[in-house]
């Protein structure tokens, strides 16, 4: 029986195991391994993750329920969606009010309603991010690589003048910022394959131009003496070969970015007609990151991560005002995510272009956890919702929540799993775990579930046991 973490131990965990990557050997591959990756057909080349940190509640977006109104002193237990549902463009599948842009394109994707995610004790958002991007269940001794990083490190660059791993609105200034470090890191692969991050798309040009004013010589010249500062610092004789290599190699990729016209224009969202400008920007930071997105895959980006960030309470973090604030947040995913995919669907990337859409799990008014697994309530919800703030999605449910897949090789208009339409709304038939989740994405684009890398003299996987295989029935 496992025995849950604080947040403390998870840092110090997390920690440890950072510093335990900077002393791993070269992560070395088997012959059978390096064959048998390229043993499957891959059906995508890029991957864009559109992260909606925080929670977000599937009965009041993706997979509706009884729709209940507020009224002055409703019973919580009664409420299920605070949403009536809409129709969309697959018949028979309906999503909340609110969400018609990204319904009117469900033709051209997946739904999986019965995502799982995994029983880590006391929920910490923090923590299942940790699971949900590495695969791997916290704490580890060695420093898991974040889902791209082991897409850099496996596949390359599709465009060598681009960072292989490009994180778009992601900060660590708030909350569980140590946490959020600990997952967003290459771990034992290297440097090189380290997320490459730009807070703000709409500022995204400046951090891949030169200094104003310096000329190409002297450009040139700075990269030459930092690379020697570089050689001769201490903190290189404290990395294995492998780390000190892959950290120069990193620094030669940044240098080939600042120095290529050509790769800076994809990040310049000046450059971008008025009209689809502003069809982002309705989604803010993170629908001008979905803009981004779509410009970086024009270039050749191989796997690109959008997200508003994560903020504790703020966001998808629905403790209160539930209803009110899912209203302000449909309307800044709805429009970006449905235009990302009409707009590579008609520069034909879509096909070869997968675009998953999560969250690290979903809420319910009444229950923390799963039916079967319930922990320890974070929220009180009062017996009768005499206040609109009491009206919306409070508290971290586990047992089912919604992932769209579009692109990459998944069956177009199609819905995987049941889950149950009386609470607790949980998963019927057909769950998706998150080991089977990554397992289907690296199948997407061509890596088998079983590949992994030598690193400390045992097989490190690119899912934890090396056995857990893609649901196959997600794709076409």
């Amino acid at each position: 029986m496992k025995t849950p973490l604080d947040r403390r131990d998870f840092l110090k965990s997390a920690s440890a195991a950072t510093l335990g990557a900077l002393a791993a050997g070269y992560p070395s591959t088997t012959a059978a391994a390096a064959a048998n990756l390229g043993s499957l057909k891959s059906k995508a080349d890029t991957v864009i993750v559109l992260w909606l940190a925080g929670g977000m509640a599937s009965t009041d977006t993706f997979d509706p329920k009884q729709y209940t109104p507020f009224e002055k002193g409703l019973d919580p237990a009664r409420v299920l969606s605070t949403f009536p549902a809409v129709n969309t463009a697959v018949d028979g599948l309906k999503f909340t009010e609110g969400l018609e842009k990204i319904g009117a394109v469900m033709d051209r994707g997946t739904l999986i309603k019965t995502y799982r995610a995994a029983d880590l004790g006391f929920i910490l958002h923090a923590r299942h991010q940790f699971h949900w991007h590495t695969a791997y269940e916290p704490p580890q001794s060695v420093a898991a690589p974040h889902i791209g990083s082991w897409i850099a490190r496996t596949l390359g660059p599709l465009n060598p003048d681009l960072p292989s791993f490009i994180d778009i609105g992601q900060t660590f200034d708030e909350g569980e910022k140590e946490a959020l470090q600990a997952f967003h890191t290459s771990g034992f692969l290297g440097s090189e394959f380290s997320p490459f991050f730009l807070v703000e798309p709409d500022q995204a040009v400046q951090a891949v131009q030169p200094p104003a004013g310096m000329t190409d010589a002297r450009f040139a010249n700075r990269y030459k003496l930092y690379k020697k500062l570089l050689a001769d610092s201490p903190i290189m004789q404290h990395g294995s070969e492998h780390q000190r290599e892959s950290l120069l190699r990193s620094v030669d990729s940044s240098h080939r970015l600042l120095s290529s016209p050509k790769a800076r224009q994809a990040f310049d969202l000046s450059l971008e007609p008025k009209e689809s400008y502003d069809t982002y920007k309705v989604g803010g930071r993170f629908g001008l990151g979905c803009l981004l997105a779509r410009r970086l895959t024009e270039a050749g980006a191989r796997f690109i991560e959008v997200t508003h960030g994560y903020y504790p309470f703020k966001y998808f973090d629905t403790h209160e005002n539930g209803h009110t604030r899912m209203r302000e947040l449909k309307a800044m995913i709805d429009a970006p995510i449905a235009q990302l995919v009409l707009d590579l669907e008609s520069r034909k990337l879509l096909d070869r272009t997968l675009i998953v859409v999560a969250s690290e799990f979903s809420r319910d008014m009444m229950m923390e956890g799963k039916p079967e697994k319930k922990v320890q309530d974070q929220v009180q919800v009062p017996s009768k919702l005499e206040d609109m703030k009491h009206y919306g999605m409070h508290r971290h449910f586990s047992g089912a929540g919604s992932v769209l897949l579009f692109g990459g090789g998944v069956k177009k208009g199609y819905v995987h799993g049941v889950t149950a339409d009386e609470r607790p709304c949980t998963t019927v038939k057909d769950p998706v775990t998150t080991e089977q989740l990554h397992a289907s994405i690296y199948h997407s684009l061509g890596i088998p579930h079983d590949h992994h890398y030598n690193v400390e003299q045992r097989p490190f996987y690119v899912t934890p046991d090396g056995k857990t295989k893609p649901v196959l029935e997600l794709f076409g």
